[in-house]
């Protein structure tokens, strides 16, 4: 067991504060991770103020890792002290269901599902702790590789930012000749749009206002609408192949819907707090769908890696000290961010 520093909220709706945690021993298979950076995700909010039901506390929030190999396990074989590594959404899974064995992971259907890398229970019946930590230690089967060619602090929001707005988007084939809206430029938004355009679709932003127009194009989009003017849904209706919903709020899906093409899909990778309501003959008409996407399985995290780094596609990010944590949850709800807090676990 090694303790090390780290950022806890003690309870539901409370500051995070400073305090330690216990790590595991590092295990056959195992690595010990110096944690260099940690993203900050909307979900971290949601999960520490139980807007997504009850959670476990104290919780250590934070799924979006970089940091560099201290220590390996005897069986470890896939790294070595000193590589450059990454830890997502979860850090194990059955490893014996059919999704498991084809590598989405994050879709595992064994007892309880993937084990979250936080605000979860392990294997060994103790709690996960998150990424505001100054150390981690996960299986080598559920860590990636950080290309040389990607800075760790621009990598860290890769582990979930980065591939849950991947996953979808090869998945519902994004490339040359489809046309990609992509609702809500923040930190999800902002990388959706990034790689959308890296991978040769043609972009449009839908946000609330023309306030990022200018933000939206430089990360690579070709349009921008403000979906509060309703000329927007009478201009673009019928326009898209892939509407990539970003947002973690309620929408008037029934209006996204009208934008879609014949055999369009909307795909929403938020989780908003609050029920949501459709007509079926949003979809009826068109053989449009309404569907969803959960981050993405490891195979899938290092070929976006890898991907992100032969594009040079970082997050934008601001660096922050721990101190700063509580003030940047604020921010994050208020939509006051450009565009993913990033941790300097230095800090901690």
């Amino acid at each position: 067991m090694t303790t090390v520093a780290a950022y806890a909220a003690p309870a539901a709706k409370a500051p995070l504060e400073r305090t330690t945690i216990e790590r595991r021993a590092v295990g056959e298979f195992d690595v010990l991770i110096d944690i260099e950076f940690a993203g900050i995700c909307h979900s971290d909010i949601h999960q520490a103020r139980e807007g997504w039901g009850t959670a476990i506390f104290p919780m250590v929030p934070g799924h979006e890792i970089a940091g560099v190999v201290s220590e390996i396990g005897p069986g470890v074989t896939k790294y070595a002290v000193g590589d450059r590594v990454g830890v997502g959404c979860m850090v194990d899974s059955c490893r014996e269901c059919d999704n498991c064995k084809a590598g989405l992971q994050q879709y595992c259907t064994g007892s309880g599902g993937p084990t979250w890398t936080y605000n979860a229970v392990g294997k060994d019946g103790q709690p996960t702790y998150g990424g505001y930590s100054q150390k981690v230690v996960v299986d080598e089967n559920y860590v990636v590789r950080i290309p040389d060619g990607l800075p760790l602090d621009v990598a860290a929001p890769l582990l979930c930012a980065g591939i849950t707005t991947y996953s979808p988007l090869k998945h519902w084939n994004a490339g040359p000749g489809k046309k990609v809206a992509v609702v809500g430029l923040g930190g999800l938004g902002h990388m959706g749009v990034k790689i959308a355009a890296a991978l040769g679709a043609e972009v449009t932003v839908l946000s609330q206002s023309l306030r990022k127009k200018d933000d939206g194009l430089k990360l690579g989009a070709t349009h921008y609408y403000a979906t509060s003017d309703p000329k927007t849904f009478e201009h673009l209706e019928g326009t898209f192949d892939i509407i990539l919903n970003t947002v973690s709020a309620p929408l008037d899906f029934d209006a996204y819907l009208s934008l879609l093409k014949t055999d369009g899909a909307m795909v929403n990778v938020g989780i908003p707090e609050e029920p949501v309501h459709i007509l079926l003959s949003s979809v009826f008409g068109n053989r449009r769908s309404l569907s969803s996407s959960g981050i993405g399985g490891i195979p899938e995290t290092q070929e976006m890696l890898d991907f992100c780094a032969e594009h040079n596609l970082g997050a934008e990010i601001e660096l922050i000290g721990a101190d700063q944590i509580n003030e940047a949850y604020e921010r994050v709800v208020n939509s006051d961010v450009r565009y993913r807090f990033v941790i300097d676990t230095a800090t901690i």
